[in-house]
């Protein structure tokens, strides 16, 4: 409007110098009156007009001069040229005021319309819509990446052209990352028209989210664009740009807060783990993820979600061998695996690349102090996506985050698992308690796949628990305390100290340490030491005694333990030693209250025990097995004649008598006073005759001067005599007493 008024204004000025140049002209033929009138026609002519104007209103007013006056054409020239000058200068600032003024418009307004939209695709499909209601003519797309070219996102007015190649303005734009102007497009051989559209120029504008293209604003005008448009859009873009790094930040904000405030209300890592792949999956709208956990050599799914097909639900179910599939690469590397064609990457799953699946991320969730990534996360989908930057800060953040969580449960979960190993196992027999023991040490201490553990019994250190070895063939062995030391390397004073070690391959051949504690053809077969890749050792310390040496191996990865496996280890150490302490205290003592103290047999208690086990054993696997009830004969004479001590050493003679004679896995009883029992599994009647007739004669060869012992024995076997225990020891008893009054050695079942 202003605009308007102000060219009527000079418009009249110079009608008015015009009219007043005339009328000098007519009525008084001065030049000296006419010529100033007829310059300000002139001047206001080509100030308002431009300098073409402006000569010929020169050329009018020369003619009205009185007379041809060379002068005066002169200064009329002069007076249209300063004019123009002078306008041009005012004409170009006036336009640049303008100009400027739009480009402050479109800021405000976009600012003002961009600020309280909260998703960036919500605000990239705003912007021609935008720019169009600021009085943006022409046609303005926005395109995204899409395969090998771009695809519309939304435009004004809407295109049927959906898909363009890479090689247009657009594409040019995207990868120098500036603005390309073209004024005239039938002199560009990249330009793509929009059909339906004259065009004449363009201007194709990258828009930035972290410093990384995300997608090109693209105008078309059928009329040129002014320098000072050009300006005013390019800021405009920057202002959009800015506005993608305010979502992103605040995208990245929200998320982080929902995964902080998830992660205090689960549980469990696997609770943890399906809470992080619901929200992530949401917010990147992919199909599918899991979350792998590295137990020893295998990879397990913790959890997933989106996964349907049968073939892939069995990977997860199955987990992955030890370097099979990305996720192990990941777990070594520690770097994340971006790609748009996982199909044609010949280290994914095969049952994965088999669906042409496309979009694919593993990206490692850090733990503190492990040098591999123990957890690994996988997402994706099966078409193509590119890999923005943002949404790799997006992940990088959230697995960080995770992993602290992750790594919360963790501690909770050891803590609760010890403290409900020393509840479950302070009751059991010492042989299920190693082995368990064991078992949860792999469970707990990252990185450990197999292991063993020796066990301090008298002065030397024996294998009673092993997971992945021989252990029938360790028990065999029998460690001194130096050899335990040489396999721990450190000395003695660590060890003491119940610090934890590491050896790996890496460092030097592990089977030949190993060589110098057993002999080679044992530990190399049942103790697979030439296997081992990794090797935590850990002292096992009550009050300044190892009890037993833990340990724990990698047969895959040198690498496989962390400070986050020693500090694991050394946690799970001292419960387990004082759990061990306390259970072997509880074996001694319920030893002492099973043996008879004056021989070192077990006493009527153990047999109670023992006799009903055996028994059960041999109905279920079908073996014979016979029972002995023994009485002492001349016992009474050497208890009367030579006092009770020398009646004690009779009882620890007999008793070391028949401990000479006894078979490996018989059991020999002190029964009370002169009664001694034995139960012999795997044996008949007809064999087990056999074994007391040597009873027998070893309990007669032992004497006191002329005193001598001897012994009437009653026999009891399975089947034939009974099917439970009462029975057998009601047969057994009554054929003693039989065999004391009869006078014979042996009373047994003649029928």
């Amino acid at each position: 409007m202003k605009y308007r008024l102000r060219t009527l204004l000079y418009l009249s000025i110079a009608l008015c110098s015009l009219l007043l140049g005339i009328r000098e002209r007519v009525w008084d033929q001065a030049f000296a009156y006419t010529l100033p009138w007829l310059m300000i026609f002139t001047a206001t002519t080509a100030s308002v007009y431009g300098f073409y104007w402006g000569f010929l209103a020169a050329g009018l007013s020369a003619l009205l001069l009185p007379g041809f006056n060379a002068m005066g054409g002169v200064f009329l020239l002069l007076s249209a040229w300063l004019a123009h000058s002078v306008g041009d200068s005012l004409r170009r600032a006036h336009r640049q005021a303008r100009a400027l003024a739009k480009s402050h418009r479109l800021v405000a307004e976009a600012l003002q319309a961009l600020t309280p939209i909260q998703h960036r695709q919500a605000l990239l499909h705003r912007l021609p819509e935008l720019l169009a209601s600021l009085g943006e003519g022409g046609h303005i797309g926005v395109w995204v990446p899409h395969g090998e070219g771009f695809r519309c996102l939304s435009s004004v007015p809407p295109l049927n052209l959906q898909e363009i190649p890479a090689q247009g303005v657009e594409g040019r734009a995207f990868r120098e990352g500036r603005p390309q102007h073209v004024p005239d497009v039938r002199k560009e051989p990249c330009h793509i028209a929009a059909p339906g559209f004259s065009t004449l120029a363009e201007l194709a504008l990258p828009l930035f989210e972290r410093g990384e293209g995300v997608a090109v604003l693209n105008l078309e005008r059928s009329r040129p664009f002014l320098n000072e448009e050009v300006e005013g859009l390019i800021r405009f873009a920057e202002t959009v740009s800015l506005q993608l790094d305010r979502l992103a930040d605040l995208e990245v904000r929200r998320l982080l807060s929902e995964l902080a405030t998830g992660l205090q209300g689960v549980h469990t890592l696997q609770e943890a783990a399906e809470m992080a792949l619901a929200l992530l999956l949401k917010e990147l709208e992919l199909e599918a993820g899991v979350v792998w956990v590295a137990q020893g050599a295998r990879m397990e799914a913790l959890a997933h979600r989106g996964v349907t097909e049968p073939g892939l639900l069995a990977v997860l179910q199955e987990g992955l061998p030890y370097d099979r599939g990305l996720a192990w690469e990941v777990y070594r590397t520690a770097e994340p695996y971006y790609t748009q064609a996982y199909a044609e990457d010949p280290r994914g799953v095969a049952a994965l690349r088999r669906l042409d699946w496309r979009t694919f991320v593993a990206h490692p969730v850090p733990t503190p102090g492990s040098v591999r990534s123990r957890f690994v996360l996988v997402v994706g989908e099966k078409r193509p996506r590119p890999w923005r930057k943002a949404e790799r800060e997006v992940l990088l953040l959230f697995c960080r985050t995770l992993g602290v969580g992750f790594e919360r449960l963790v501690e909770k979960a050891r803590h609760e698992g010890v403290n409900h190993l020393m509840q479950e196992l302070l009751e059991k027999p010492l042989e299920e308690l190693y082995q368990r023991v064991l078992h949860e040490a792999i469970q707990q201490v990252p990185g450990s796949e197999t292991g063993s553990l020796l066990v301090r019994e008298g002065g030397e250190y024996r294998f009673r628990a092993a997971v992945g070895y021989d252990l029938e063939g360790l028990q065999a062995l029998a460690i001194s305390p130096q050899a335990a030391l040489v396999w721990y390397r450190r000395g003695e004073e660590p060890a003491h100290r119940g610090e934890p070690r590491l050896m790996t391959t890496e460092e030097l051949a592990i089977f030949e340490v190993s060589h110098q504690t057993a002999p080679p053809e044992v530990i190399d077969t049942a103790g697979r030491v030439r296997e081992i890749q990794a090797n935590l050792c850990q002292p096992m310390l009550y009050r300044g005694e190892v009890l037993a040496y833990l340990n724990l191996d990698n047969l895959h990865d040198p690498r496989a333990f962390g400070e986050d496996s020693l500090r694991a280890a050394r946690f799970f150490s001292a419960p387990m030693a004082t759990l061990l302490h306390e259970s072997r205290t509880h074996r001694l003592l319920e030893e002492a209250a099973l043996t008879d103290p004056l021989t070192g047999l077990p006493n009527r208690r153990a047999f109670d025990r023992i006799l009903p086990e055996e028994l059960h054993r041999a109905v279920r696997c079908r073996y014979p097995l016979s029972l002995v009830v023994l009485d002492l004969k001349g016992f009474k004479a050497i208890n009367d004649c030579l006092g009770h001590a020398t009646g004690d050493q009779a009882l620890i003679q007999v008793a070391r008598a028949l401990e000479g004679e006894r078979r490996s896995g018989d059991h020999l009883f002190r029964w009370g006073g002169d009664e001694f029992a034995a139960i012999f599994p795997h044996t008949s009647q007809e064999d087990a005759l056999v074994v007391c007739y040597r009873y027998a004669r070893a309990i007669a060869a032992i004497c006191f001067g002329e005193l001598c012992l001897g012994a009437n024995i009653g026999l009891a076997a399975y089947p034939e005599d009974g099917e439970t225990p009462d029975a057998l020891l009601i047969a057994a008893d009554t054929r003693m007493y039989r065999a004391k009054a009869s006078g014979v050695t042996v009373a047994y079942s003649q029928g």
